[in-house]
């Protein structure tokens, strides 16, 4: 499963639900958290499941955010989302501990948001939780929570660092940040190259503009198919014949350049 764009819908809209059955996003993620005013939340969800039924969502990945486990809106999400079969994936904010329980709890894969100084310094304890399958992270609610700047945050190495390899030693997925101007291709197109370049697969949105974009930057180029096609070639011949290390186009090659183009070619479908 392909996770380039995961995109944010207000879970109390509708209209915009009805309308993301249209759009080609890899995921489509309800918002019950932060989209939803604390008056409409109930509201909110009891509409949720009437809108779902109503749209055709083909094989895409269908989530919801729901309020932070433990309080009483979190809650109220998972006993409204028992008994919806759409909803394969939770998206967990505030994330800090083992999410073991609610995973078991659910039966539904996870994707924690680390957007806390605990959950940044715990990261490993959440990751490595049962049913989750990728972790992000919010800018905007880790840079309020230590007195930061969010755009500060949303391009911090440390923690983009810390993340994308805590997700790779427990073979998960790590999701970049939503870019929050909507106005700003360039910006997003360099934040989101970046990101694919530390070795994240994809980036939560929060506008369909930025879906198709997204949905480029994390596709493997054709050069990088070409590419990674050559190295698997080579380097199979050259296992054949007993050598592990070779030269393609005047660079070495070895074991671990042969799984990255593997990695590749699987991203791309091949």
């Amino acid at each position: 499963m392909r996770r380039r764009s995961q995109l944010y819908v207000p879970a109390n809209n509708p209209r915009m639900i009805a309308k993301a059955g249209a759009i080609e996003a890899d995921s489509i993620l309800f918002d019950l958290e932060d989209a939803v005013p604390t008056d409409e939340k109930e509201a909110a969800r009891r509409s949720l499941g009437s809108a779902l039924r109503k749209a055709d969502w083909g094989r895409r990945e269908l989530g919801v955010r729901i309020n932070a486990p433990g309080t009483p809106d979190g809650e109220r999400d998972l006993a409204a989302l028992a008994a919806e079969s759409r909803v394969s994936m939770l998206v967990v904010p505030k994330a800090e501990s083992d999410l073991s329980p609610l995973g078991k709890a659910t039966g539904k894969a996870l994707i924690p948001i680390i957007e806390t100084a605990r959950g940044v310094l715990r990261i490993e304890d959440v990751v490595r939780s049962e049913g989750v399958v990728a972790v992000t992270y919010g800018a905007g609610d880790l840079a309020t929570f230590v007195g930061g700047d969010v755009e500060v945050y949303g391009r911090n190495v440390y923690v983009k660092t810390r993340l994308v390899i805590a997700a790779a030693a427990y073979g998960l997925e790590a999701i970049d940040r939503v870019y929050f101007d909507l106005a700003d291709d360039d910006g997003f197109r360099t934040e989101a190259v970046e990101a694919k370049r530390l070795g994240y697969v994809g980036k939560q949105v929060v506008h369909p503009n930025q879906v198709r974009l997204a949905n480029e930057i994390f596709s493997p180029t054709e050069d990088e198919i070409r590419w990674a096609r050559e190295v698997v070639q080579a380097y199979e011949e050259a296992a054949r014949q007993g050598r592990g290390a070779i030269r393609v186009r005047d660079r070495l090659v070895d074991a671990v350049h042969y799984r990255g183009a593997k990695k590749t070619l699987e991203r791309a479908g091949l």
